[in-house]
Protein backbone atom coordinates (compact mmCIF):
# COMPACT_ATOMS: atom_id res chain seq x y z
CA UNK A 1 0.00 0.00 0.00
CA UNK A 2 3.10 2.55 1.19
CA UNK A 3 4.42 1.57 -2.21
CA UNK A 4 1.18 2.60 -4.34
CA UNK A 5 0.85 5.94 -2.25
CA UNK A 6 4.83 6.69 -3.02
CA UNK A 7 4.09 5.67 -6.97
CA UNK A 8 1.05 7.71 -7.23
CA UNK A 9 2.70 10.91 -5.52
CA UNK A 10 5.57 10.67 -7.39
CA UNK A 11 3.51 10.64 -10.97
CA UNK A 12 1.70 13.59 -9.87
CA UNK A 13 4.46 15.74 -8.95
CA UNK A 14 5.80 14.79 -12.27
CA UNK A 15 2.68 15.57 -13.72
CA UNK A 16 2.81 18.84 -11.88
CA UNK A 17 5.83 19.92 -13.29
CA UNK A 18 5.59 19.08 -16.65
CA UNK A 19 2.11 21.15 -16.66
CA UNK A 20 2.84 23.62 -15.13
CA UNK A 21 6.52 24.24 -15.90
CA UNK A 22 7.53 24.41 -12.53
CA UNK A 23 11.04 22.96 -12.08
CA UNK A 24 11.20 21.32 -7.96
CA UNK A 25 14.75 21.83 -6.26
CA UNK A 26 16.14 19.04 -4.22
CA UNK A 27 14.97 21.51 -1.11
CA UNK A 28 11.24 21.21 -2.18
CA UNK A 29 11.71 18.03 -2.74
CA UNK A 30 13.21 17.14 0.57
CA UNK A 31 10.24 18.87 2.11
CA UNK A 32 7.47 17.64 0.23
CA UNK A 33 9.08 14.23 1.58
CA UNK A 34 9.31 14.70 5.17
CA UNK A 35 5.94 15.84 5.16
CA UNK A 36 4.83 12.82 3.03
CA UNK A 37 6.54 10.79 5.86
CA UNK A 38 4.57 12.74 8.48
CA UNK A 39 1.09 12.30 6.65
CA UNK A 40 2.17 8.39 6.78
CA UNK A 41 3.31 8.22 10.36
CA UNK A 42 -0.09 10.17 11.47
CA UNK A 43 -2.10 7.74 9.26
CA UNK A 44 -0.77 4.61 10.60
CA UNK A 45 -0.90 6.02 14.20
CA UNK A 46 -4.59 6.47 13.61
CA UNK A 47 -4.76 3.08 11.81
CA UNK A 48 -3.84 1.27 15.24
CA UNK A 49 -5.57 3.62 17.51
CA UNK A 50 -8.73 2.45 15.49
CA UNK A 51 -7.90 -0.91 15.60
CA UNK A 52 -7.84 -0.92 19.16
CA UNK A 53 -10.63 1.39 19.82
CA UNK A 54 -12.52 -1.83 17.24
CA UNK A 55 -11.04 -4.22 19.39
CA UNK A 56 -12.41 -3.12 22.74
CA UNK A 57 -15.58 -1.52 21.58
CA UNK A 58 -16.77 -3.39 19.08
CA UNK A 59 -15.28 -7.09 18.65
CA UNK A 60 -15.15 -7.69 22.05
CA UNK A 61 -18.83 -6.40 23.38
CA UNK A 62 -20.02 -8.12 19.80
CA UNK A 63 -18.46 -11.27 21.12
CA UNK A 64 -19.98 -11.05 24.58
CA UNK A 65 -23.28 -10.83 22.65
CA UNK A 66 -22.30 -13.82 20.86
CA UNK A 67 -21.65 -15.97 23.29
CA UNK A 68 -24.78 -14.68 25.31
CA UNK A 69 -26.92 -16.12 22.23
CA UNK A 70 -25.04 -19.45 21.92
CA UNK A 71 -26.08 -20.07 25.40
CA UNK A 72 -29.49 -19.37 24.99
CA UNK A 73 -29.52 -21.22 21.90
CA UNK A 74 -27.75 -24.41 24.39
CA UNK A 75 -31.12 -23.64 26.51
CA UNK A 76 -29.32 -21.59 29.14
CA UNK A 77 -31.65 -19.09 29.91
CA UNK A 78 -29.64 -17.15 32.48
CA UNK A 79 -27.41 -15.56 30.80
CA UNK A 80 -27.22 -11.54 30.96
CA UNK A 81 -24.97 -8.75 29.36
CA UNK A 82 -24.08 -6.29 31.43
CA UNK A 83 -24.12 -2.80 29.88
CA UNK A 84 -20.68 -1.66 28.35
CA UNK A 85 -21.51 2.29 29.47
CA UNK A 86 -20.98 2.72 32.91
CA UNK A 87 -22.09 6.32 32.29
CA UNK A 88 -25.99 7.94 32.12
CA UNK A 89 -25.85 7.55 28.07
CA UNK A 90 -26.54 4.61 26.04
CA UNK A 91 -25.41 3.67 22.66
CA UNK A 92 -26.23 1.45 20.06
CA UNK A 93 -24.41 -1.61 21.15
CA UNK A 94 -26.08 -0.80 24.98
CA UNK A 95 -29.94 -0.82 23.26
CA UNK A 96 -28.77 -4.34 21.57
CA UNK A 97 -27.66 -5.46 25.39
CA UNK A 98 -30.97 -3.94 26.95
CA UNK A 99 -33.71 -5.70 24.52
CA UNK A 100 -31.46 -9.12 24.81
CA UNK A 101 -31.21 -8.98 28.34
CA UNK A 102 -35.10 -8.35 27.79
CA UNK A 103 -35.68 -11.22 25.62
CA UNK A 104 -33.76 -13.67 28.08
CA UNK A 105 -35.96 -12.37 30.84
CA UNK A 106 -38.91 -13.55 29.19
CA UNK A 107 -37.66 -16.75 27.71
CA UNK A 108 -36.48 -17.67 31.73
CA UNK A 109 -40.15 -16.72 32.67
CA UNK A 110 -41.73 -19.21 29.92
CA UNK A 111 -39.22 -21.73 30.97
CA UNK A 112 -40.33 -21.55 34.55
CA UNK A 113 -43.76 -21.34 33.45
CA UNK A 114 -43.35 -24.73 31.34
CA UNK A 115 -41.36 -26.55 34.35
CA UNK A 116 -43.74 -25.95 36.64
CA UNK A 117 -46.61 -26.84 34.36
CA UNK A 118 -45.39 -30.05 33.22
CA UNK A 119 -45.11 -30.47 37.19
CA UNK A 120 -48.59 -29.80 38.26
CA UNK A 121 -49.86 -32.35 35.27
CA UNK A 122 -48.01 -34.61 36.34
CA UNK A 123 -49.49 -34.35 39.26
CA UNK A 124 -52.89 -33.63 39.03
CA UNK A 125 -52.71 -36.93 36.41
CA UNK A 126 -51.05 -38.83 39.17
CA UNK A 127 -53.59 -38.26 41.84
CA UNK A 128 -56.62 -39.82 40.16
CA UNK A 129 -54.36 -43.06 38.74
CA UNK A 130 -53.31 -43.64 42.03
CA UNK A 131 -56.95 -43.75 43.33
CA UNK A 132 -58.04 -45.93 39.97
CA UNK A 133 -55.35 -48.20 40.80
CA UNK A 134 -55.88 -48.96 44.02
CA UNK A 135 -59.64 -48.95 44.24
CA UNK A 136 -59.06 -51.24 41.11
CA UNK A 137 -56.39 -53.69 43.53
CA UNK A 138 -59.47 -53.61 46.14
CA UNK A 139 -62.04 -54.64 43.58
CA UNK A 140 -60.14 -58.16 42.53
CA UNK A 141 -60.93 -59.25 46.21
CA UNK A 142 -63.15 -62.96 46.33
CA UNK A 143 -64.62 -62.19 49.27
CA UNK A 144 -65.46 -58.33 48.92
CA UNK A 145 -69.47 -57.86 50.18
CA UNK A 146 -71.70 -55.87 47.88
CA UNK A 147 -71.85 -52.75 49.23
CA UNK A 148 -67.81 -52.39 49.42
CA UNK A 149 -67.87 -53.22 45.82
CA UNK A 150 -70.44 -50.24 44.79
CA UNK A 151 -67.93 -47.90 47.02
CA UNK A 152 -64.62 -48.99 45.62
CA UNK A 153 -66.39 -48.67 42.11
CA UNK A 154 -67.88 -45.69 42.99
CA UNK A 155 -64.59 -44.47 43.75
CA UNK A 156 -63.25 -45.58 40.66
CA UNK A 157 -65.52 -43.99 38.64
CA UNK A 158 -65.25 -40.75 40.19
CA UNK A 159 -61.54 -40.80 39.60
CA UNK A 160 -61.77 -41.74 35.81
CA UNK A 161 -64.19 -38.63 35.64
CA UNK A 162 -62.05 -36.22 37.22
CA UNK A 163 -59.04 -37.13 34.84
CA UNK A 164 -61.06 -37.27 31.86
CA UNK A 165 -62.11 -33.56 33.11
CA UNK A 166 -58.58 -32.57 33.92
CA UNK A 167 -57.52 -33.97 30.34
CA UNK A 168 -60.39 -32.01 28.68
CA UNK A 169 -59.54 -28.79 30.22
CA UNK A 170 -56.27 -29.00 29.38
CA UNK A 171 -57.41 -29.77 25.70
CA UNK A 172 -59.54 -26.60 25.92
CA UNK A 173 -57.26 -24.13 27.62
CA UNK A 174 -54.34 -25.59 24.99
CA UNK A 175 -56.55 -24.19 22.31
CA UNK A 176 -57.40 -20.48 23.66
CA UNK A 177 -54.04 -20.48 24.69
CA UNK A 178 -53.34 -20.63 21.00
CA UNK A 179 -56.02 -19.21 19.64
CA UNK A 180 -57.15 -22.28 17.93
CA UNK A 181 -60.86 -21.89 19.33
CA UNK A 182 -62.47 -18.84 17.70
CA UNK A 183 -65.46 -17.34 18.97
CA UNK A 184 -69.19 -18.27 16.90
CA UNK A 185 -70.55 -15.04 17.85
CA UNK A 186 -74.74 -15.42 18.02
CA UNK A 187 -77.46 -13.01 19.66
CA UNK A 188 -79.26 -14.99 22.22
CA UNK A 189 -80.52 -14.65 25.68
CA UNK A 190 -78.44 -14.39 28.38
CA UNK A 191 -81.07 -14.89 31.02
CA UNK A 192 -82.29 -17.64 29.44
CA UNK A 193 -78.27 -19.29 29.35
CA UNK A 194 -78.11 -18.11 32.99
CA UNK A 195 -80.79 -20.44 34.19
CA UNK A 196 -80.20 -23.26 32.19
CA UNK A 197 -76.52 -23.81 33.71
CA UNK A 198 -77.60 -22.97 37.05
CA UNK A 199 -80.01 -25.65 37.39
CA UNK A 200 -78.30 -27.81 36.29
CA UNK A 201 -76.28 -27.57 39.82
CA UNK A 202 -80.15 -28.20 41.74
CA UNK A 203 -79.08 -31.31 43.24
CA UNK A 204 -75.83 -29.91 44.89
CA UNK A 205 -77.88 -27.08 46.09
CA UNK A 206 -80.74 -29.35 47.34
CA UNK A 207 -78.75 -32.03 48.93
CA UNK A 208 -76.59 -29.09 51.05
CA UNK A 209 -79.99 -26.64 51.56
CA UNK A 210 -78.06 -23.92 49.83
CA UNK A 211 -80.18 -20.79 49.41
CA UNK A 212 -80.22 -19.54 46.02
CA UNK A 213 -81.12 -15.69 45.40
CA UNK A 214 -81.49 -14.73 41.69
CA UNK A 215 -81.82 -11.29 40.38
CA UNK A 216 -81.97 -11.38 36.16
CA UNK A 217 -83.07 -8.28 34.06
CA UNK A 218 -85.53 -9.89 31.91
CA UNK A 219 -84.54 -9.72 27.41
CA UNK A 220 -81.05 -9.11 28.06
CA UNK A 221 -80.05 -10.28 24.17
CA UNK A 222 -76.03 -10.20 23.92
CA UNK A 223 -74.27 -10.85 21.13
CA UNK A 224 -71.33 -13.67 22.27
CA UNK A 225 -70.30 -17.32 21.40
CA UNK A 226 -72.95 -19.55 23.41
CA UNK A 227 -70.80 -22.73 24.25
CA UNK A 228 -67.81 -20.78 25.90
CA UNK A 229 -69.97 -18.88 27.89
CA UNK A 230 -71.45 -21.81 29.28
CA UNK A 231 -68.10 -23.01 30.16
CA UNK A 232 -67.41 -20.02 32.45
CA UNK A 233 -70.78 -19.73 34.16
CA UNK A 234 -70.60 -23.65 34.84
CA UNK A 235 -67.17 -22.68 36.31
CA UNK A 236 -68.45 -20.20 38.61
CA UNK A 237 -71.57 -22.07 39.80
CA UNK A 238 -69.00 -25.02 40.26
CA UNK A 239 -67.17 -22.74 42.71
CA UNK A 240 -69.53 -21.15 44.28
CA UNK A 241 -71.52 -24.68 45.13
CA UNK A 242 -68.21 -26.40 46.38
CA UNK A 243 -66.69 -23.62 49.02
CA UNK A 244 -70.03 -22.61 50.29
CA UNK A 245 -71.16 -25.00 53.34
CA UNK A 246 -74.68 -26.17 53.80
CA UNK A 247 -77.35 -24.12 54.91
CA UNK A 248 -75.01 -21.42 52.96
CA UNK A 249 -76.38 -18.70 50.36
CA UNK A 250 -75.32 -18.51 46.22
CA UNK A 251 -76.74 -15.35 44.67
CA UNK A 252 -77.05 -14.66 40.72
CA UNK A 253 -77.57 -10.85 39.37
CA UNK A 254 -77.87 -9.86 35.89
CA UNK A 255 -77.72 -6.40 35.16
CA UNK A 256 -77.71 -3.92 32.01
CA UNK A 257 -75.77 -0.65 32.23
CA UNK A 258 -75.66 1.18 29.15
CA UNK A 259 -74.24 -1.33 26.62
CA UNK A 260 -72.54 -3.47 29.19
CA UNK A 261 -74.15 -6.83 30.61
CA UNK A 262 -73.02 -7.16 34.07
CA UNK A 263 -72.92 -10.90 35.82
CA UNK A 264 -72.36 -11.30 39.49
CA UNK A 265 -71.85 -15.05 41.25
CA UNK A 266 -71.81 -14.29 44.45
CA UNK A 267 -71.44 -17.42 47.92
CA UNK A 268 -71.26 -17.36 51.49
CA UNK A 269 -67.73 -19.74 51.32
CA UNK A 270 -65.01 -19.59 53.28
CA UNK A 271 -63.63 -16.49 51.48
CA UNK A 272 -60.49 -16.21 49.09
CA UNK A 273 -57.37 -14.11 51.47
CA UNK A 274 -55.96 -10.85 49.01
CA UNK A 275 -52.32 -12.61 47.86
CA UNK A 276 -54.41 -15.95 46.73
CA UNK A 277 -56.75 -13.49 44.78
CA UNK A 278 -54.22 -11.75 42.90
CA UNK A 279 -52.77 -15.44 41.85
CA UNK A 280 -56.70 -17.03 41.64
CA UNK A 281 -56.94 -16.71 37.77
CA UNK A 282 -53.57 -18.83 37.18
CA UNK A 283 -52.81 -22.43 35.71
CA UNK A 284 -53.51 -25.39 38.26
CA UNK A 285 -53.22 -22.40 41.18
CA UNK A 286 -55.60 -23.71 44.10
CA UNK A 287 -55.74 -21.33 47.49
CA UNK A 288 -57.66 -23.32 49.31
CA UNK A 289 -55.73 -26.96 49.35
CA UNK A 290 -58.63 -28.34 51.15
CA UNK A 291 -61.33 -28.78 48.23
CA UNK A 292 -58.19 -29.92 46.03
CA UNK A 293 -59.67 -33.11 45.46
CA UNK A 294 -63.03 -31.43 43.89
CA UNK A 295 -60.99 -29.54 41.09
CA UNK A 296 -57.75 -29.50 39.25
CA UNK A 297 -57.03 -25.37 39.49
CA UNK A 298 -57.76 -25.15 35.41
CA UNK A 299 -61.32 -23.79 35.91
CA UNK A 300 -60.67 -19.84 36.96
CA UNK A 301 -57.58 -19.87 33.99
CA UNK A 302 -60.36 -21.39 31.36
CA UNK A 303 -62.81 -18.69 32.52
CA UNK A 304 -60.09 -15.62 32.18
CA UNK A 305 -59.06 -16.75 28.54
CA UNK A 306 -62.50 -17.26 27.63
CA UNK A 307 -63.54 -13.74 28.92
CA UNK A 308 -60.28 -12.21 27.74
CA UNK A 309 -61.02 -13.65 24.14
CA UNK A 310 -64.58 -12.32 24.15
CA UNK A 311 -63.14 -8.58 24.72
CA UNK A 312 -64.75 -8.57 28.20
CA UNK A 313 -63.58 -8.35 32.26
CA UNK A 314 -63.68 -10.72 35.27
CA UNK A 315 -62.73 -8.98 38.82
CA UNK A 316 -63.34 -11.12 42.02
CA UNK A 317 -63.83 -9.33 45.12
CA UNK A 318 -63.70 -11.62 49.07
CA UNK A 319 -63.72 -11.30 52.51
CA UNK A 320 -62.13 -14.25 54.31
CA UNK A 321 -64.98 -16.02 56.49
CA UNK A 322 -67.85 -13.93 54.54
CA UNK A 323 -67.99 -15.19 50.95
CA UNK A 324 -66.66 -14.22 47.32
CA UNK A 325 -68.09 -12.32 44.79
CA UNK A 326 -66.57 -13.11 40.89
CA UNK A 327 -68.22 -9.67 38.83
CA UNK A 328 -68.10 -10.75 34.68
CA UNK A 329 -68.92 -7.40 32.21
CA UNK A 330 -69.33 -7.96 28.56
CA UNK A 331 -70.43 -6.14 25.98
CA UNK A 332 -73.87 -6.89 24.33
CA UNK A 333 -72.75 -6.41 20.78
CA UNK A 334 -69.40 -6.74 19.29
CA UNK A 335 -67.06 -3.89 18.08
CA UNK A 336 -64.71 -5.96 16.94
Amino acid sequence: MTFLITCCMLLFLNTMTETTGISLTEENIKTAAITFLNVMFLSLVCTVIDAVRRKFMVDRPVKRIVDAAEQIAKGDYSARIPRLSTLNRTDGLDEIIECYNKMAEELSGIETLQTDFIANVSHELKTPLSVIQNYGTLLQQPDLSEEDRLKYAKAVSDASHRLAELITNILKLNKLENQQIYPDRKQYDLNEQLCECLLHFEDIWEEKNIEIDTELEENVKINADPELLSLVWNNLFSNAFKFTERGGKVSLSLKLENDIVMVKVSDTGCGIPPKVGKRIFEKFYQGDTSHATQGNGLGLALVKRVIDIMGGDITVTSEVGIGSTFIVKLRRTDNG
